[in-house]
């Protein structure tokens, strides 16, 4: 005899009002062999030092240290790997400790703390408008309320955040200052000094997302807003190793004032207990194996020869009279159609054409504008980007 049943109860609200990404969902549809796709930020994988990799594994899964790499671990992560994250953060400037590190699972998770941290439900949120997609998704299942910040092409305006900020009393600013995502553009140094005294004078925690910084390809280096004065008790500094070793680690840091770090290790706690222990340590011993910075250079200098390619061919692929920047650094170039485009509708041409780009408008909060598209270029060499421009001029002609 059937057993009568009730419908289980629904879902929280935040886990039906928060769409899924459009970019992962183009990826899905451009994974088919031959396509040539701008679309997603992917590092090159034939530049990852797999034998490094490999030896760095093999190293902490042999002798008496193997037991330590499988068992559990600390929520705030391997000494060694934090004090290499340290070092690394002293290098470019920043005083930094072994103990102000925490390890995350990919900097994703970093920012996925932080929102739990520090966000009730209907708190206020500011965002440079476009920005990074995934952190959008994060805001919106924390239950904040989204504001953006007018930006330039060099990025947010320090008035214009001043006045929000005033006006709105959010609870944080989130930005990707250099390199950003999905722009490229980065915020000259007086500007992140002008952001680093408004969040000082207005009570605003600063999330600064870093995953890009070490791609520079032309342009001096820019200093963290975590070292502005002002800001050095309201950063949240974000870091990854996905960029520059693997993304397949899934190995991120996080470095906050003392109280905010606390709070992220418990919610840490609460999310995996702890990051990968055998990751954790092969990372560490591979950068005290390797010199990172001498595979970095190597990677740059790749990925400089493919933004080269990507912006020498934009002329004759997109329409005449479309716009797009010169990124210094980073994975992505940003451009705007003519008047009377919509690079959403035009995405269908251009994968019939077996080449993609992400159409701008979902990385916008408010009003998109249809005529954006983002176009990353490190995952194909210049021969492949010239003929995926190729692809994209007859699809958009």
């Amino acid at each position: 005899m059937p057993i009568a049943s009730a419908a289980p109860p629904p879902f929280a609200a935040r886990a039906v009002s928060v769409g899924g990404s459009p970019v992962r969902e183009i990826l899905a549809l451009t994974e088919r062999p031959g396509v040539i796709s701008f679309a997603g930020g992917l590092p090159a994988p034939e530049l990852f030092d797999t034998a490094g990799l490999r030896a760095a594994y093999e190293a902490v899964l042999s002798g008496p240290g193997a037991g330590r790499a499988l068992q559990y671990s600390t929520t705030e992560g391997a000494p060694e790997l934090r004090e290499a994250v340290a070092a690394r953060a002293r290098a470019r400037g920043l005083a930094t400790g072994a103990d102000e590190v925490l390890v995350t699972t990919g900097s994703q998770q970093g920012l996925t703390l932080l929102a739990a941290t520090l966000l009730e439900p209907g708190d206020t949120v500011l965002v440079e408008n476009p920005t990074y997609l995934a952190a959008l998704q994060c805001f919106g299942l924390a239950g904040a309320r989204v504001i953006p910040v007018p930006c330039d092409g060099q990025g947010l305006l320090p008035d214009a955040l001043a006045e929000i900020t005033a006006r709105e009393r959010p609870k944080l600013l989130y930005t990707v200052p250099t390199f950003q995502n999905p722009t490229g553009r980065t915020l000259p140094g007086e500007r992140r000094a002008e952001v680093a005294r408004t969040a000082a004078r207005l009570g605003l925690w600063l999330v600064e997302d870093d995953p890009y910084g070490d791609l520079r390809y032309e342009g001096s280096h820019q200093p963290w807003l975590a070292a502005h004065p002002g800001a050095e008790d309201r950063t949240a500094l974000l870091g990854s190793f996905s960029k520059v070793m693997a993304p397949g680690l899934r190995l991120g840091w996080l470095r906050a004032p003392a109280a905010l770090r606390r709070a992220a290790v418990v919610a840490k706690q609460a999310a995996d207990l702890h990051t990968s222990t055998v990751d954790q340590l092969a990372a560490a011993h591979y950068l005290g194996a390797t010199d990172l910075d001498v595979h970095v250079a190597r990677v740059r200098e790749a990925y400089r020869a493919r933004r080269d390619a990507l912006l020498a061919g934009l002329g004759e692929a997109l329409p005449a009279g479309s716009e797009w920047n010169r990124p210094e650094g980073g994975m992505f170039v940003w451009a705007r159609l003519p008047a009377g485009h919509d690079a959403t509708a035009l995405l269908k041409a251009a994968v019939a054409h077996d080449v993609a780009y992400v159409p701008g408008a979902p990385f916008h909060t408010g009003a998109p504008d249809p005529r954006t598209l983002r176009l990353s270029f490190t995952a194909h060499t210049p021969a492949e980007i010239a003929e995926g421009l190729d692809r994209l001029r007859r699809a958009l002609g």
